[in-house]
């Protein structure tokens, strides 16, 4: 089979066109290869076949990989058991854990088209009538997901008997300091008020970076499908929602997201809207919440930590973001400097000031 060249840092576009050829069915070559663009840990790319078909493949940064994170095995076990459930995910083609095909595992997904709503000007380009609806079935799909049981769908071997924040707490932990970034003491700090005041935590499927971002929307403010299932666990729904909410920024409101979103776009609605209805749809108690988002926003911090070191030592494809990492002090991306520290100082701040 005859493959449309490639200079795509990642893809060996020779050898995956061949094993695509014998691992998905009806598809036609040659196939063309792009970089999806927005992704700042697993590498994405656009495949089209000769016949027009559309196809997304998932593999790890082409270096820099840290322990138990881009796991693309991992994204494939949860979308593959969540597909025949309400939960929208792209449709699992084919998976391939051989890494001599193009230096690591990968998996190849249906390629789901809609809006990506990761930033301001994508929120933007979403009509005014569709974005409180993208919101409200944002949450909706959150609710779906939390009332999955992970044995039931086939995701039994996956569910830790740890808690959920220990393990977290040890993994990011472990991660920033193997970087070792200019703040570590002030993540070191939070790191132990959050430790001293872990909550009681239930079960249930996390996603890991739920968020608007990670979702593709259709016109009318739809959940078309999640993607980016690499964090996916078990765990307290909790984690989730102050994820998202931690994502949520209010118009006017001064504190940085965890990570960019449209929310401060006019017709969205309030971070506060959105704790409600998950509240009143799941059942679930939120009153813990605020521990929650002091702990998303420092694991914020430490996940931004890991991607300025990943770009800023060439592990990911360029897209333009590791320039714009170093144009300011002031830069408010989550990979930033800056923005780390605010998020941190903020978690700290409420552990010390609000008693959680």
């Amino acid at each position: 089979m005859s493959v449309a060249g490639s200079a795509l840092p990642g893809i060996e576009a020779d050898r995956v066109g061949h094993w695509l050829a014998d691992h998905v069915d009806g598809l036609a070559g040659p196939v063309e290869f792009g970089l999806v663009s927005g992704g700042r840990s697993n590498l994405t790319y656009r495949l089209t076949d000769a016949a027009g078909a559309t196809y997304a493949l998932r593999r790890p940064p082409i270096g820099g990989v840290l322990s138990t994170a881009h796991d693309v095995s991992r994204e494939w076990r949860f979308i593959s058991a969540l597909a025949p459930t309400v939960v929208p995910v792209p449709s699992p083609v084919a998976y391939c854990a051989d890494a001599a095909v193009t230096g690591a595992e990968f998996y190849v997904m249906g390629f789901v088209e809609g809006l990506v709503l990761a930033d301001a000007e994508a929120g933007l380009a979403l009509a005014p009538r569709a974005r409180e609806r993208a919101a409200e079935h944002l949450v909706d799909v959150l609710v779906a997901l939390h009332a999955l049981d992970p044995v039931e769908v086939g995701l039994g071997d996956m569910v830790r008997k740890t808690g959920y924040v220990e393990r977290q707490l040890r993994r990011w932990h472990a991660q920033v300091h193997a970087t070792d970034p200019p703040e570590l003491a002030l993540l070191d700090e939070v790191h132990d008020l959050l430790a001293r005041r872990i909550p009681a935590q239930a079960g249930g499927i996390v996603h890991g970076d739920y968020r608007a971002g990670n979702v593709a929307f259709g016109p009318d403010g739809a959940v078309r499908a999640v993607f980016d299932w690499e964090l996916a666990t078990s765990g307290d729904p909790m984690a989730d929602l102050a994820w998202l909410a931690s994502t949520w920024q209010d118009p006017g409101e001064q504190l940085p997201p965890a990570t960019p979103g449209p929310s401060a776009v006019p017709g969205f609605p309030s971070r506060a809207q959105l704790v409600q209805r998950y509240a009143r749809l799941s059942g679930r108690d939120v009153s813990n919440l605020p521990y929650w988002v002091a702990f998303s926003r420092w694991r914020a911090a430490c996940i931004g930590v890991g991607v300025r070191a990943r770009y800023l030592a060439g592990h990911m494809a360029d897209d333009g973001y590791a320039a714009r990492l170093l144009t300011s002090a002031e830069n408010p991306d989550p990979g930033s400097a800056a923005s780390r520290a605010i998020l941190a100082e903020a978690a700290r701040d409420a552990l010390r000031e609000g008693g959680l």
